[in-house]
C-alpha cells in the first residue's frame, strides 16, 4: 500500500502532461467576406477575423492578385463625424481575436478584377511579422444577397440619392 499516495499523484498530474503536449495554437483567420462599393465605382470593404496563436504579431499588409491594392482602415467617430483612418499595421495579440467589422477595423480594396467577382471570392494573402503568409478566400456578397446590413443596389443607389425604392 505504499504506492497509493504515489498512484494518486500521478493520475492527479498525468492530464496537466498531456495538456502541456497538445499542439500550439496556430494564428489563423475566419470569416472572411467582401461587401461590393453598391455605386460600382469605388472600393469595396472587406471584413475578417484573426484568431492569434501562441505569440503576439502585426499584420503588416494584405494583398490580393485580383485587386489593384487593399489598404487596412479604422473607422473612428470624433465630434459626432465619422471618418476613415488608414492603418500602417496592426497588432494581433497572443491567443486573442481581431475583428475587422462594419464600422471598425475593415479592409479597402481597390479595384476587384471582375473575374473574381464573377466567381464570388477574392482570394487574398495576409503577411505577418513572423513571416507567416495566410490565404484566405473571402467570400464576396451581392449587395442584394444575403448578408447582415446588405441591401440591393437599386436600393442603395435610391438611399443615397434620396429616392425610395418602390
Amino acid at each position: 500500500m505504499r504506492f497509493a499516495p504515489l498512484a494518486a499523484l500521478t493520475a492527479l498530474v498525468a492530464p496537466l502532461a498531456l495538456v502541456s503536449c497538445a499542439e500550439p495554437q496556430p494564428l489563423y483567420v475566419d470569416q472572411a467576406w467582401i461587401r461590393p462599393n453598391p455605386n460600382g465605382q469605388g472600393p469595396a470593404a472587406g471584413y475578417l477575423v484573426i484568431h492569434g496563436g501562441e505569440a503576439a504579431v502585426r499584420l503588416l499588409r494584405v494583398t490580393s492578385d485580383a485587386a489593384m491594392r487593399i489598404e487596412m482602415h479604422q473607422s473612428v467617430t470624433q465630434d459626432g463625424m465619422t471618418t476613415m483612418e488608414k492603418i500602417d499595421s496592426l497588432d494581433v495579440p497572443a491567443k486573442e481575436k481581431v475583428t475587422f467589422e462594419p464600422g471598425g477595423k475593415h479592409l479597402m480594396i481597390f479595384n476587384i478584377n471582375p473575374a473574381a467577382i464573377q466567381a464570388g471570392k477574392l482570394t487574398m494573402t495576409l503577411l505577418f511579422s513572423n513571416d507567416d503568409r495566410l490565404i484566405v478566400d473571402a467570400q464576396i456578397r451581392d449587395a442584394g444577397g444575403a448578408g447582415a446590413g446588405t441591401m440591393s443596389t437599386d436600393n442603395m443607389a435610391n438611399a443615397i440619392s434620396g429616392d425610395r425604392a418602390p
